[in-house]
Formats: C-alpha cells, sequence, structure tokens
C-alpha cells in the first residue's frame, strides 16, 4: 500500500525554499519558519511571491517531488517536471488510443459517466439527510437521463456535450445545497471567478488537477494528451479527464462543508475592480488545512476493495488507468461515491 506523503502549501508571501543535506528548509527574510525531512514530502504548492532555489528545483525533479507555482489566488502557472518516468511503451499506446476517435471516446465516456453519477450521489444524499426537494430531485432525474445518453454517445464531442449539459444540470440547483449565511451560487463561472462559491470551486478544482497530474506522471503517462479533453498548448488535458471523477465527491462536498459548517463567511472573499472574486490570505489557509484534512479520511475502494486515504485516489486511479491502457485490463474502473 502506497503512503500518503505531506503537502507543502506554502503561501506567506516572500518565503524562500532551498535544500539544506535531506531536509527542505522554508525561511522568510532572515527567520526559519520550517524544516522538515525531505523523504515525507510529496507535494510543493507555492502560492504567490514564492522563491525556490534552483538547487531544490533540480532535487524535486530528480526525486519526483511535485513542485507547483500558482499565483496568490490560485490559478495554475507551472509546475517543475523531471526525468519522464515510465515504459515509453505505455505512453505510445496512450497517444495511438488519443488518436483513435472510437477508443479515445470509449475512455471518454468512463470519465463523464463517473463524473454524473458522483454528481447524481451528492445530490441524492442532500435529500436523504434533508429532505425531499422537488428541483434537486428534477435534476437527479435529468442525470440518470444524461447516464443514459453517455452510454450511447459515439463520439467525443457528443460526451463532451453531455457532459456540459449534465454539469448544467447538477450546478442548476447547487444552491439548493448550500445554508451558509448570504452565500448564493447562480452557476459555474470560472475565469475569472465572480463569486465567493465559484471562487473556492475554482481554488479547489486547481489543487486537485494538479495531483492528478503527478499521479499520471508517476505512473508514466502524460499529463497532456487526454481522451476527453482536447490537445491544447499547455493544458493539462489528462489531468482534467482525471479530475472529473473527484469534482464533486473531493471538491465540491469540501465547498459544501466549508461554507455550511460557517469556517467561511462572506468577509473571506475580496471582489477586485476587473470583478473577480478571490480567497483572503486567511481563507486560503483556512482551505487548505481543511483540504489536508479531507485527505486525511479513509474510504474503502469500490473496485480494489482496500482502505486507503482519500488523498491517494488520484495515485490508484492513474494506476488503474495505466493498466488498461497497456491492455492488461478490458476497461478503466472509476471511482464512484457510494
Amino acid at each position: 500500500m502506497r503512503k500518503l506523503l505531506n503537502t507543502l502549501y506554502i503561501t506567506t508571501q516572500g518565503s524562500y525554499l532551498h535544500k539544506e543535506r535531506e531536509t527542505i528548509v522554508i525561511k522568510n527574510g532572515d527567520d526559519k519558519i520550517g524544516q522538515l525531512p525531505a523523504i515525507n514530502v510529496e507535494h510543493i504548492m507555492c502560492f504567490g511571491q514564492i522563491s525556490v532555489s534552483p538547487f531544490l528545483m533540480g532535487f524535486c525533479g530528480e526525486s519526483g517531488i511535485g513542485l507547483s507555482f500558482y499565483t496568490e489566488y490560485g490559478k495554475f502557472l507551472a509546475r517543475v517536471q523531471g526525468p519522464q518516468t515510465g515504459n515509453v511503451l505505455l505512453r505510445r499506446s496512450q497517444y495511438r488510443i488519443a488518436d483513435d476517435e472510437t477508443k479515445a471516446n470509449d475512455i471518454a465516456k468512463i470519465f463523464v459517466a463517473a463524473k454524473i453519477a458522483n454528481a447524481r450521489t451528492v445530490l441524492m444524499r442532500e435529500m436523504r439527510n434533508h429532505g425531499e426537494n422537488p428541483a434537486i430531485k428534477s435534476a437527479v432525474l435529468r442525470l440518470n437521463d444524461s447516464l443514459s445518453n453517455c452510454a450511447k454517445s459515439e463520439r467525443v464531442a457528443q460526451t463532451m456535450g453531455i457532459e456540459g449539459e449534465a454539469a448544467a444540470n447538477y450546478f442548476g440547483v447547487f444552491n439548493e445545497l448550500l445554508r451558509g449565511s448570504g452565500f448564493e451560487f447562480n452557476g459555474r463561472v470560472r475565469r475569472p471567478p465572480t463569486d465567493p462559491v465559484n471562487a473556492l470551486l475554482s481554488f479547489i478544482y486547481a489543487l486537485l488537477t494538479s495531483e492528478c497530474a503527478s499521479a499520471l506522471q508517476g505512473v508514466g503517462l502524460d499529463p497532456y494528451v487526454g481522451f476527453l479533453h482536447q490537445d491544447r498548448p499547455g493544458r493539462l488535458s489528462l489531468a482534467l479527464d482525471l479530475l472529473e471523477e473527484f469534482r464533486a465527491p473531493i471538491a465540491d462536498r469540501l465547498v459544501l462543508t466549508l461554507i455550511n459548517r460557517k469556517q467561511l463567511q462572506l468577509k473571506d472573499f475580496v471582489q477586485e475592480g476587473s470583478g473577480a472574486t478571490r480567497l483572503t490570505d486567511d481563507a486560503r489557509k483556512t482551505v487548505l488545512m481543511a483540504y489536508q484534512e479531507r485527505k486525511q479520511d479513509e474510504i474503502t475502494h469500490p473496485f480494489l476493495n482496500e482502505k486507503m486515504a482519500i488523498g491517494l485516489l488520484p495515485h490508484y486511479q492513474a494506476l488503474l488507468l495505466a493498466r488498461h491502457l497497456r491492455g492488461d485490463t478490458a476497461y478503466y474502473p472509476p471511482y464512484l461515491l457510494k
């Protein structure tokens, strides 16, 4: 069983990271604010004006430690990548399948079906815990239709259209799930997020995307070549594919928890002159702590039937995907929320 290692979230502006023997040192000015063994670190995520020594960058790339850079508001900027791991034959198989419309769509449909099924489960849990809601019940029925349509889809573009329709139906009732005072959600807005809920969703999605990319690289796959999301320079298409099955069970549920338990208030968000909404520094730290805690929660994997931390799901799903692309399994088993 793979061990869940630590993720460092560096948010203090002006911090500097460097390597000292076999440890990672975090400084701010002349003050040392942290030092820990590199062997216990799996990811380092830097937000805003954070500096990293070239030697530590090289060490991270060589050692397989994920090192990612974001704006202060959580927009992904760059990631340090070391030598590509894994068998080149696996990546050649990935590229061949991605170029085959039928085979690519077979995998794309699995990602989309898992996303729809997990979104439906989140809505059904809401009704089970808080009583019948006509709007949510109607959305669940429409998601059932989307699942049926997904199974019959013959082209990637058609599958992507079904995904978009299902997402619109799901987010169309997302406001019904919010109980935090003053929070309202009128639909998904991405670039830039214009309200607190969208800002929170985008921030956590960015974190998960980076972890999916690292997991895919760890098993030897190319995170930039996907099956559902089409190729685009700089876009982590396969990481975005893998993200789909985790959006509702990990990211969306965390957003609901933070708002409904009043761990975040409207005062924790700032609206800029451009109309973009962002988290304050303290709120971002609150989210990162809650995200780390959530990753420690244990679940029983529905396919592997093994107990594991939620934070390990991207790694195990990447491994299952690699096995399928190698031809070891007949299909890719996605993560489905029970």
